[in-house]
């Protein structure tokens, strides 16, 4: 049988990460490989009581139907609790509930791409916004970065040579994969760029309130005056991903495009979910389970850095991020992770080789690794093995 499928589908490839959480399942593998939180903070007791009262006071309304924007009082709570702690000023009609903020990236494909126009973004970027923007079909100009975040200069340059750049996209806060995070300053000069050359901003914040020292960044959209900048936020990494609860905090009118792209996509997010995440947070402290994840995460960070100063060779170059959940290798320039990789998973410890996160290609020598979903005590032998791996390459 000969099916002819569309011509946007041959130029998308499955995601490499999810890939490699098929064979990570093994459970006598160490991961470092995607980007889980850690399971043992679930707030199960808790859930339990809350899922138990939305069914028992709100069930018939929270198994009907529901509004394409989102739960009123989850959109509120997002409004005051989430987005001004970020120095963002908005009302729940800047705010759509998402499937997670992965369904914010593909929408925003959607939204801005036809075949061939310009997407910026970081080099390297997340591995899931690459593949939901292939969708469309679009071109990749990738901006480096430095340890400040992506460099501005370059930013312009881009701009001033690629007129059909739709959209820049990126990471500021413990940027996926390299945990690195954009300064204020360059924050405020992002804004001022895009504005001059009329180009959203697409900024993307899993991670912005997981950092471990210090206080909290103003995002990007915050400096934000004509409402160029679309800030996509999510609780999968600082209360439960399997609720699938995101949000799109946006102008009400870019807010009511991405509601027509939501109407024919799935109508609305989970009408259950939405309330046992809206009931969570009136009756219990959000912000406090948020820092206990960060004090363990903390302290995973601190022992596979330590890890890898004692066991890698000393030539390899990695990152110290202050947040987030990864940190970036970088290899000698003639080795190829993905073959580290296989001789790795020999050892049974598993990473996320680094080309996938260069939309154009190449850049071979690098490696995500997470710390946020291993046990200290997997982490240290984890590391341990990885490094005896990579010392075979480096004699």
């Amino acid at each position: 049988m000969s099916l002819r499928f569309s011509e946007r589908i041959s130029s998308i490839k499955a995601s490499e990460i999810r890939e490699l959480l098929k064979l990570t399942e093994r459970p006598d593998i160490i991961s470092f490989a995607g980007g889980l939180p850690a399971p043992e903070l679930f707030p199960i007791e808790k859930l339990e009581k809350v899922s138990s009262e939305v069914i028992l006071k709100e069930g018939r309304a929270a198994l009907q139907y529901s509004t394409t924007e989102g739960y009123i009082p989850l959109r509120k709570a997002i409004a005051e609790q989430r987005m001004q702690p970020a120095n963002i000023n908005v009302s729940i009609d800047n705010i759509m509930i998402t499937s997670g903020s992965q369904q914010g990236l593909e929408f925003s494909g959607k939204l801005f791409l036809d075949k061939n126009d310009v997407v910026i973004c970081e080099s390297p970027s997340y591995l899931g916004a690459i593949n939901a923007f292939k969708a469309y079909q679009p071109k990749f100009v990738e901006i480096p970065m430095d340890d400040n975040g992506m460099i501005m200069e370059e930013l312009e340059k881009a701009l001033e040579l690629h007129k059909n750049a739709k959209f820049i996209y990126t990471i500021p806060d413990f940027q996926n994969p390299t945990g690195k995070t954009m300064s204020v300053d360059r924050r405020k000069r992002l804004v001022d760029i895009a504005t001059k050359y009329s180009v959203p901003i697409l900024e993307d914040c899993p991670y912005s309130e997981l950092m471990f020292e210090g206080e909290r960044n103003p995002s990007v959209k915050s400096f934000d005056k004509d409402g160029l900048v679309i800030h996509l936020g999510t609780f999968s990494k600082t209360f439960c991903p399997g609720l699938r609860i995101g949000w799109i905090c946006a102008s009400e009118e870019i807010i009511q495009k991405y509601v027509i792209i939501k109407q024919g996509a799935d109508l609305q997010c989970s009408s259950m979910d939405q309330r046992i995440t809206a009931n969570f947070m009136e009756k219990y402290d959000l912000n406090e389970h948020i820092l206990n994840i960060r004090n363990v995460y903390r302290k995973r960070r601190d022992l596979m850095i330590e890890g890898m100063e004692k066991h890698f060779p000393k030539e390899i170059k990695f990152t110290r991020p202050m947040g987030g959940l990864f940190t970036w290798v970088e290899l000698r320039e003639d080795l190829d992770a993905a073959v580290v990789l296989e001789e790795a998973l020999k050892e049974k410890v598993a990473f996320v080789p680094g080309g996938s996160f260069f939309p154009n290609g190449g850049h071979k020598n690098h490696f995500r690794l997470n710390y946020s979903n291993m046990s200290e005590e997997k982490i240290i032998i984890g590391i341990e093995r990885l490094g005896k791996v990579l010392k075979t390459y480096y004699k």
